[in-house]
């Protein structure tokens, strides 16, 4: 019977990182509609997606729709969450 428990517990890590990680990039940022698919460019694009979701995160941001339509109207909204400036 443990074991169904653990069982359980990581499905629902599992389901917990496709809800806050991966379907915040398909949604966010329609990843599966990206058309960089050869060399290191679909890699490069998803640790930069990530990045961004991350940062976002880190600063308190729950709604990465939002806040990415927010840092998209004003260039140096992006340099001040990364503490660039």
């Amino acid at each position: 019977m443990p074991t169904l428990g653990l069982l359980a517990r990581w499905i629902r890590g599992h389901w917990s990182i496709e809800n806050r990680l991966h379907w915040v990039r398909d949604v966010c940022f329609d990843e599966d509609r990206a058309t960089a698919r050869s060399g290191h460019a679909p890699q490069v694009m998803s640790a930069l997606r990530n990045l961004a979701i991350t940062a976002l995160r880190l600063a308190g941001v729950t709604n990465i729709a939002a806040a990415l339509r927010h840092h998209a109207r004003d260039p140096h909204r992006p340099l001040i969450t990364y503490k660039i400036t």
